[in-house]
């Protein structure tokens, strides 16, 4: 996945075979039990962070529709640039 085509964080989006939808709160999140990184951790939509057990990480291509696209301006487009040149200076192979 681009870091620069990631959603926004408050973007609505159902998953693949889901029953309800998810809001993103976060981008680029890493699973501390396993260290694995996904483009995304959400929460349930509408009940929202209810604790750790209703947080849901997942990547991009687990995404089936995007229902609404969540906010963006300047400093998000600043965060995205600062996140694109953290990544190149972890000399990942991470497409940007």
């Amino acid at each position: 996945m681009k870091i620069k085509e990631l959603l926004p964080i408050g973007s609505i989006i159902w998953l693949r075979d889901a029953q309800k939808p998810l809001m993103i709160f976060g981008i680029r999140q890493t699973n501390l039990d396993n260290n694995v990184e996904y483009d995304y951790i959400g929460v349930l939509y509408p009940e929202g962070n209810m604790g750790v057990s209703s947080q849901f990480m997942f990547n991009h291509d687990d995404i089936e529709k995007v229902v609404f696209r969540g906010f963006e301006d300047a400093s998000r487009e600043d965060f995205i640039e600062r996140l694109c040149a953290f990544y190149k200076t972890r000399e990942t192979k991470e497409e940007i």
